[in-house]
């Protein structure tokens, strides 16, 4: 606002220099016109020495020069005034508004000017005699307040102009701006979608490169979709017909797992067939279960308020025998008690309880997988005023820094995976459960320290 008030006084001022640069042009060629009429009269009348007569020089200037301005003065070298005209009119007893510093520098040879405040401007000019001194000084007086009007005028159509033009550069800016950042901010909110597998149509009404970009989107977009449909549709319908035959697989598999017990190579062949035909089996019902989870809305999933520290203990409870074997301990530490609730606190969530009991439990099995003998497991339920945060803390081999990002993806596997068994899908399938109830998986980890998982749930 300052430096707005500072450009407009700089601007008042250029006006006024400049304007008065133009009148004073003016007054000059009038003030030596002037001197011209003035000098004539001087040539003209001479005493019979040479010596001008001065009364009655004064006299026939004033008849000469009394319309060339509101007033007329003529003074001496001794500042003295001689004579004046008013309106036309010579005035014999008059006593006119004087500015000495005026006359005093009109004698040294100068122009001299002063503007009053009632817009009135007196203009002295030096008179010359034959023998080139200043023998008088002419005055008239000009009343400027057209100049000041024609001022104002164009002070106002000069800062009209600007405001305008000001304001329609703004509206010019936001309108361009608003065209410009309008389909970027769509092109930006689609890519951002694709990248959720969230397919959408992308159009804009425009000839230009915005516009061939936002087609090139729209036709990426549907053919990442019937890929992507068409790649579901493919694992799911092969799915469905593994199950049966690998069904018959696992049963004669078993068969003769029990019924050799003779040839221990062959109990051993057919142990690692039985192995083979349970890890497919689970793969199936992996593949299986993403594939309801990409046919079903969210609304077809039976989801109720759970209370999570009971959920989580079902969970760690069944999943011990598994960690025990292998020599690991799993705790669980519960949300600590509200003051008014001294015995348990109780933790709610809307969620399924099948489904997210599998997906706890899922990374529970990968943490027991993942981890030595001997370490422990923690799992621990936190909360804040609006979510649940259920912490699973492992001491394993840990994930690389480059891959935690990817480790959620289908079927892919860390580097250093390949210490157990395991299809690329446990992760995936854990965060499309969370994501079905409002909430999403944070993963840190380090290798050789061990992997934090953290499901962050909305609080119900």
């Amino acid at each position: 606002m300052l430096s707005f008030g500072i450009i407009i006084f700089a601007v008042n001022k250029a006006i006024d220099y400049y304007s008065f640069i133009t009148i004073e042009k003016q007054m000059r060629e009038k003030a030596d016109l002037s001197e011209l009429s003035f000098r004539e009269v001087l040539a003209q009348h001479r005493s019979s020495t040479g010596e001008p007569q001065t009364k009655e020089i004064v006299r026939l200037a004033l008849e000469k020069l009394k319309a060339s301005g509101k007033e007329v003065r003529i003074y001496d070298s001794s500042k003295q005034l001689l004579g004046l005209a008013a309106e036309g009119i010579i005035i014999n007893d008059g006593k006119p508004l004087i500015f000495e510093k005026n006359i005093e520098k009109a004698l040294s040879g100068s122009y001299a000017y002063t503007v009053t405040e009632d817009h009135l401007l007196y203009f002295a000019t030096p008179i010359q005699d034959q023998y080139y001194q200043n023998a008088y000084v002419y005055e008239f007086v000009e009343d400027i307040s057209y100049f000041y009007a024609i001022m104002d005028q164009i002070r106002y159509i000069l800062f009209a102009g600007a405001g305008g033009f000001i304001v329609l550069i703004t509206l010019s800016s936001l309108w361009i701006a608003r065209n410009t950042t309008k389909p970027i901010k769509l092109l930006l909110g689609a890519a951002q979608s694709f990248s959720r597998q969230e397919f959408r149509r992308v159009h804009l009404n425009r000839k230009d490169e915005l516009g061939m970009l936002a087609d090139g989107l729209d036709s990426m977009g549907r053919q990442l979709h019937d890929y992507i449909q068409y790649q579901k549709q493919f694992v799911s319908n092969v799915s469905h017909e593994l199950k049966t035959p690998l069904a018959a697989i696992r049963g004669f598999s078993q068969y003769l797992y029990e019924g050799e017990n003779e040839n221990k190579e062959l109990q051993i062949i057919y142990a690692h067939l039985l192995q083979e035909s349970d890890r497919l089996t689970r793969l199936i019902n992996e593949l299986l279960l993403l594939s309801r989870f990409d046919k079903a809305d969210s609304n077809e999933l039976e989801v109720r308020k759970t209370e999570m520290n009971e959920l989580i203990q079902q969970v760690a409870t069944s999943m011990g025998g598994k960690a025990k074997d292998k020599g690991i301990e799993i705790m669980f530490r519960e949300a600590e008690a509200e003051p008014e609730d001294k015995l348990l606190t109780r933790v709610h969530a809307n969620v399924n309880p099948m489904l997210m009991s599998h997906a706890i439990a899922n990374l529970v099995d990968n943490a027991i997988k993942y981890s030595g003998s001997p370490s422990l497991i923690e799992l621990k339920l936190t909360l804040t005023p609006s979510e649940v945060v259920i912490r699973i803390r492992d001491q394993g081999i840990g994930i690389a820094g480059d891959e935690l990002e990817r480790v959620q993806e289908r079927f892919y596997r860390a580097k250093n995976a390949s210490t157990a068994n395991g299809s690329g899908l446990g992760l995936s399938i854990c965060k499309e459960i969370v994501e079905r109830f409002n909430g999403y998986i944070d993963i840190e980890s380090q290798i050789g320290e061990g992997t934090t998982v953290t499901i962050v749930l909305p609080r119900a």
